[in-house]
């Protein structure tokens, strides 16, 4: 895992902890012509003066424990949402998630072979799958003290046809804000996807999604209301979107195995597998 620079960290390691920032912003069309010396002096210094925190330091899933002590099961809003799997996951429940070896999460979805009914949310699709999801304990809040969010984890994700994972963040008391770091929809590309109530996609082809990957966003204030989020895969640089109005609005982090829906059906007929680890939160904290 990679350190963030901490408070009275030296110029030396801050500049190397933002160069893909700034190098981002020397080339991302909406930031404008800059200078990534510059780009990088002005980040240093910022993180410089700030405290950095941890939220979630990476072993989360080093034991039922760890994992139960920073995640809780299912979607914030229960088991149910947008596709054909249903959420079945708890303290007692360890079918659909599970730790395998330590410190890997596994999300497992299989087809049922009964009638469910449908889903309680739109698009209210009939029930084919039962599967897994978390979502942290610690929530996502852009605000002056908190201005700058590194959010990223290792995955081996499905890409076939009817398999939806995903790693995401979403507000908490509102829709949008909307952040994917990764998503599959039935293919080998993943969707970097921005909500603030106008859809910003980035989709980037993957070698083998089914090998582990890293997948990560900075995420910083850029204004009262927005934040700019830098997209990166294995700690290449990928896309640069605005969050208009993110600011201020509490956001849940998701890991979740959702089946056909927007990645097409019919889903596979075995057990589909989604596993993760190494995810690390973490943000300045002006105090």
């Amino acid at each position: 895992m990679t350190n963030p620079p901490q408070a009275g960290s030296s110029r030396r390691t801050a500049l190397k902890r933002i160069a893909a920032t700034a190098a981002a912003a020397a080339t991302a069309p909406l930031i404008g012509t800059v200078d990534p010396a510059r780009a990088a002096d002005a980040a240093a210094q910022q993180i410089g003066a700030a405290a950095w925190e941890t939220l979630i330091d990476g072993n989360s899933f080093a034991s039922r424990a760890a994992l139960e002590s920073e995640w809780n099961y299912l979607y914030p809003w229960g088991s149910d949402h947008n596709g054909t799997a249903r959420m079945y996951a708890s303290s007692t429940d360890n079918n659909h998630c599970y730790l395998s070896p330590a410190g890997v999460l596994n999300l497992k979805a299989t087809r049922i072979t009964w009638n469910e009914g449908n889903s309680s949310k739109d698009p209210y699709l009939p029930i084919h799958y039962h599967s897994a999801a978390v979502h942290a304990k610690n929530q996502v809040l852009v605000s002056d003290r908190y201005p700058n969010w590194e959010i990223r984890g290792e995955f081996q994700a499905p890409s076939a046809r009817g398999t939806w994972p995903a790693f995401w963040i979403t507000g908490a008391n509102s829709w949008p804000p909307e952040s994917d770091i990764l998503e599959y929809k039935g293919d080998n590309r993943n969707w970097f996807n921005t909500y603030d109530g106008a859809w910003e996609n980035t989709l980037v082809a993957v070698s083998s999604p089914g090998s582990w990957h890293e997948y990560r966003i900075w995420m910083t204030k850029t204004s009262g209301t927005d934040v700019q989020i830098h997209y990166y895969l294995d700690g290449a640089w990928k896309g640069a979107h605005t969050g208009s109005n993110f600011v201020g609005k509490t956001m849940n982090i998701i890991i979740n195995l959702q089946m056909e829906g927007a990645s097409g059906s019919s889903g596979p007929a075995g057990d589909t597998y989604y596993k993760a680890r190494n995810v690390y939160v973490g943000r300045t904290n002006n105090g």
